[in-house]
């Protein structure tokens, strides 16, 4: 039963990396494995058996979802903006609760740690959400592979870090257009730099987090959980109706459940 949850959550995870906005972090965290999964990948050859065990099913579901699901995703997002995002901003709610009941547990928390960690990087994530709708995608010309190395490096910190989208760095970097147009030709002389400075990039920034959760579990855990909340205001739908609010209201209600039911 465990290993059909964790293939569903890596679906999850593959199939809404094409969110706007929305790093693969923030479904990680929602999910409950970020923490685990940062220490399965970089203590992977302490315990080969048990962090196998661990990381298969989401690597097998993470490979379907982005193969197959991301296109029924798109599909959906396409046709029912309305009720995906709002099952999106279920899910994240929904885990974000559960994340504070994790980290109460462990130790106790104060509105004053609210005030100091959460609220801030909430702020950030929505002033992150408000640059990428607001930057325009320019190109840059004759880029070298440094330079595309340099480009995945800095990529990665939107797949680590929770709340941080790669798409605005990317835009940022000049190569949002030449990443999209490679991806869908799997064109290997952009792709395969950028992986280079992706994979250097993950491990170098998971290192980072990992200390950082191991000396300030519940501060670095209340940072995160600012920024996932901050990805709501990405999925944030337009209702034009009282219609469309019960419909946003019932669909965010079905990815809160749903969320307690991959977390059981």
């Amino acid at each position: 039963m465990k290993f059909i949850l964790d293939f569903f959550k890596g679906v999850l995870i593959g199939a809404g990396c094409i969110l706007p906005g929305i790093s693969s972090g923030v479904l990680c965290v929602i999910f409950g494995i970020y923490d685990k999964l940062l220490d399965s990948i970089l203590n992977f050859f302490k315990d080969v058996q048990k962090n196998f065990r661990f990381l298969l099913p989401i690597a097998i579901g993470g490979m379907v979802g982005i193969i197959v699901f991301s296109k029924i995703l798109q599909y959906f997002l396409y046709n029912f903006p309305l009720h995906t995002n709002s099952i999106f901003i279920g899910l994240i709610l929904g885990g974000t609760i559960l994340l504070f009941k994790q980290i109460s547990s462990q130790s106790k928390f104060n509105l004053k740690d609210i005030i100091l960690y959460v609220i801030p990087s909430l702020v950030l994530g929505v002033l992150m959400v408000y640059l990428e709708n607001k930057i325009g995608i320019k190109t840059i010309q004759n880029v070298s592979n440094i330079y595309l190395i340099l480009s995945g490096f800095l990529m990665s910190v939107g797949i680590v870090v929770p709340g941080v989208s790669s798409t605005i760095i990317l835009m940022l970097m000049g190569i949002y257009s030449i990443y999209l147009n490679s991806i869908s030709s799997l064109y290997l002389p952009v792709l395969l730099p950028m992986a280079v400075g992706l994979f250097i990039g993950s491990i170098f920034f998971m290192k980072i987090i990992q200390k950082m959760l191991d000396k300030f579990y519940n501060k670095t855990m209340l940072l995160i959980i600012g920024f996932t909340l901050g990805s709501i205001f990405v999925l944030m739908p337009q209702v034009q109706s009282i219609t469309e609010i019960i419909i946003c209201i019932l669909c965010m209600t079905l990815g809160y459940y749903l969320m307690k039911i991959i977390n059981v």
